[in-house]
């Protein structure tokens, strides 16, 4: 039964990269039907991984919107060498750190000159269990580690990307990916007891 599941599971991931693959083509060619399709199908799951890293509403937006405008214009140069899910993503990625690293500078820069620059916080994203105490715990460590290492571990778990995927994705080699992951997991386990409020347990190194 289990490897029945598993093929079913694997023929419905490449039915679906072949429908994505088949939209990309076609946008290619200028169907704006086409992107219409894919935008709907992706401007959930990009908000859903771009709000797990900023809270800036209007940030969110931006960023999914100039990674759909990118996609319009490069999917004539998109060859299939990834799966058409990776290279969307990749492109969020890099759209979502410039953005990051442009609002930090320009943070600075209104600091400097004593104006408050305007932070609206964007509500928490609804979804099936966002307001269990489990999720919430986990969320807060999360948000505690560093912005790489927080981004693999959303990529791995909640998007189902592979080493190799997320390697593609931040660009860097699958070793520095599973370092990543290894030092996430070290941090979590250290910081997840003291967020649940047990104090007692003596934290470990990441290089133990």
């Amino acid at each position: 039964m289990r490897e029945g599941s598993a093929s079913r599971s694997n023929r419905d991931n490449d039915s679906s990269d072949e429908r994505e693959l088949a939209l990309i083509n076609a946008i290619a060619r200028g169907d704006r039907k086409a992107f219409e399709k894919l935008y709907t199908s992706y401007h959930g799951l990009l908000t859903r991984f771009l709000v797990r890293t900023t809270s800036r509403r209007d940030l969110v937006e931006d960023v999914v919107n100039e990674t759909m405008w990118a996609v319009w214009r490069g999917a004539t140069r998109f060859r299939g060498d990834s799966k058409p899910r990776s290279w969307i993503i990749a492109i969020a990625y890099r759209s979502l750190m410039k953005a990051l690293r442009d609002r930090s500078a320009q943070y600075r820069n209104a600091s400097a000159t004593g104006i408050d620059p305007d932070f609206d916080e964007l509500p928490e994203p609804i979804c099936e269990t966002a307001n269990t105490e489990m999720r919430d715990w986990v969320k807060h460590g999360l948000a505690l580690l560093p912005d790489e290492q927080r981004m693999t571990l959303e990529l791995a778990y909640f998007l189902g990307q592979s080493c190799d995927e997320i390697a593609a994705i931040m660009d860097c080699p699958v070793g520095t990916v599973k370092a990543r992951m290894f030092h996430a997991r070290v941090r979590l386990r250290n910081t997840l007891p003291v967020l649940g409020g047990d104090d007692s347990i003596e934290p470990r190194s990441e290089f133990a």
